[in-house]
């Protein structure tokens, strides 16, 4: 069966009636009188201030990325929200090529302010209509027009839902491919390190048959959409060892700032503790910073490292453990 839209493309009907809903529901809410809320800011503006608002850090990169917004555009506003008083800037600690930004307490006021003001919208909006078919169609355009790429915050009406679960069916496919795609625009890393995470994970199937006690695997999501990962297996083939091993702590470039992969790795550890192990340990690299940071948080030390080319660089490999 032929997939509908993927040969022929849209019709000149079908872009008109989108384009004909896009001015309905722009108009609906207002976006085109120029401000959002009745509040000083535009919608892209008043985007911008959630998104710093509702993590603890973020890098100015990202927010460029994210929001797919021109990186003049982005400087002017984030100067004047400067100027307000609404955010701070500063060079990371991690990467001083990259420029972080906080907001500050009037930030936060002020996207409290917003999210009050577009509750109230919002609910006179679904007064005297279905709500129930209203959001299931809202639900079918979000599935529909989410990036296939998954290197998108999903979109909210107010604070980030974060949320860890087991693994399930179809997370592993996910998994490997965000860490391939992931680490390679980041890090410059090659295939085989793609390589590697498959073994990984192969490896972890196999320790989940046949010690499914002390195996296990999360998602971490936030408002729903999948956002990191961890998984801990036994060190070794040995079921009766005491000794388990972190694997693949991965959190998406979109959700970081939020605490994660502190969440995370706390799973993981409480997990292999009543697992009735007595240790744990993990294997990285001295170019992942923001994982040995939090690493050293959660109590690990470094045991060991020595230089090594693996996935087309040259880098340290490192042991960390720490007892349980």
């Amino acid at each position: 069966m032929a997939e509908v839209g993927t040969s022929a493309g849209p019709t000149a009907t079908q872009v008109t009636q989108v384009r004909a809903f896009n001015r309905f529901y722009t108009n609906v809410i207002g976006v085109v009188r120029g401000v959002y809320l009745d509040s000083p800011y535009t919608l892209t503006e008043g985007r911008l201030l959630y998104e710093i608002a509702s993590r603890d850090v973020v890098a100015v990169s990202w927010l460029r990325r994210a929001l797919d917004i021109d990186g003049g555009y982005l400087s002017r506003v984030l100067s004047r929200f400067e100027a307000d008083g609404l955010v701070m800037r500063q060079r990371s600690g991690a990467d001083g090529r990259r420029q972080d930004i906080r907001a500050t307490d009037a930030g936060r006021r002020a996207v409290s302010d917003l999210d009050a003001r577009a509750a109230s919208q919002v609910s006179a909006l679904l007064e005297g209509v279905d709500a129930e078919r209203l959001l299931g169609a809202m639900r079918v355009i979000t599935e529909v027009l989410r990036s296939p790429r998954g290197d998108e915050p999903p979109v909210t009406l107010g604070p980030a839902l974060v949320s860890l679960r087991p693994l399930a069916n179809g997370d592993l496919g996910w998994v490997l491919r965000r860490h391939a795609v992931v680490y390679e625009r980041e890090f410059g890393w090659n295939s085989d390190f793609e390589a590697v995470c498959t073994r990984i994970i192969a490896e972890y199937t196999a320790y989940r048959d046949v010690d499914p006690a002390r195996t296990g695997g999360w998602i971490a999501e936030v408002d729903g959409a999948p956002a990191g990962c961890v998984f801990c297996v036994p060190d070794g083939p040995a079921a009766g060892d005491a000794t388990a091993r972190l694997r693949l702590l991965f959190v998406e470039p979109w959700a970081r700032g939020q605490g994660l992969g502190a969440r995370l790795v706390d799973e993981c550890l409480r997990f292999a503790r009543q697992a009735g192990n007595r240790e744990i340990v993990l294997w990285t690299y001295d170019r992942l910073t923001a994982a040995r940071r939090v690493y050293q948080a959660a109590g690990f030390t470094l045991d060991s490292e020595h230089p090594q080319d693996a996935f087309g660089h040259h880098m340290n490999s490192q042991t960390w453990s720490r007892s349980l």
